[in-house]
């Protein structure tokens, strides 16, 4: 939902003062904000966390000086563009990206890409039965939020509950940040590149896993975690992916060559920020 905030939101020179009063001037306008859903609705945001419980973020729409962020090539060596320009968008600026839970950044990052570029988005997608590659337009506008099962437990921290059925241990469980997933992604990496066995969905239950029964020391966890059961492994995937609130990114097209069905999810490609 966009919002004009005239007290707030209009631009400003390098002084910090506010635009000419003249009504010709280039500078008197208002930048709009809209007023993004999150996924998690706040939900799974401990207390001391400034979205917890909160369902919306303010965000202004995308500037030249977000593109500018965007295509840093220093912040895009360190991996952090897409978090700096979505941190130069929040009106709340106590919100990190980093400490978004992946859906919830999916969310912003879409809503950032259709308010500073529009919804229409044109990607590469190949058939899963012959392999041939087309280009396919998307409209990023009706893709959807995935919410949360209503029936999930909930502790004061935001954490949530899940029963394994061959231990009957309460696993209690919380959301992936950005963070815990580019940790992941660098510790699998790492691992590739020493040759060592690759451990990526050990890695993730022992940073998805609080506590066991109440127990919330870390040797012990991780240790039950290297132990656990594949049938406990295999619920507790599923019912994490079925907790898990995010943005609804699967798409079904029929292949012009074979006519074969496919259900892809939209990708991120190159021309995601720049459309041509």
């Amino acid at each position: 939902m966009p919002r004009n905030d005239e007290s707030r939101l209009k631009v400003q020179d390098k002084g910090g003062n506010p635009p000419p009063s003249d009504k010709n001037s280039l500078l008197n306008f208002v930048i709009p904000t809209e007023f993004v859903e999150l996924p998690t609705a706040g939900k799974f945001y401990p207390p001391e966390h400034p979205l917890h419980q909160v369902e919306t973020v303010e965000m202004r729409y995308m500037t030249a000086k977000e593109t500018d962020i965007l295509t840093s090539k220093s912040l895009l060596k360190k991996g952090i563009a897409v978090d700096r320009m979505l941190e130069n968008l929040f009106v709340d600026k106590e919100i990190k990206a980093r400490e978004l839970f992946i859906g919830d950044k999916n969310a912003l990052i879409l809503a950032a890409r259709v308010n500073g570029f529009g919804s229409d988005y044109e990607a590469q997608i190949t058939c899963m039965n012959c392999g041939t590659t087309a280009n396919h337009e998307f409209e990023l506008s009706e893709v959807v939020a995935r919410k949360a099962s209503e029936d999930i437990k909930f502790s004061n921290n935001g954490t949530f509950f899940i029963k394994l059925p061959q231990t009957a241990i309460e696993a209690e469980c919380r959301l992936l940040t950005g963070e815990d997933e580019k940790q992941l992604v660098a510790k699998a990496d790492k691992k590739k590149k020493l040759k060592l066995p690759d451990t990526s969905l050990t890695d993730q239950y022992k940073k998805i896993i609080v506590s066991l029964n109440e127990v919330s020391d870390r040797g012990q966890v991780e240790e039950f975690v290297d132990l656990m059961p594949a049938k406990d492994a295999m619920h507790l995937r599923k019912e994490y992916e079925s907790a898990r609130p995010d943005m609804d990114m699967s798409y079904s097209y029929e292949c012009e060559t074979c006519e074969a069905e496919n259900k892809v999810d939209i990708p991120f490609s190159a021309n995601f920020f720049w459309p041509d």
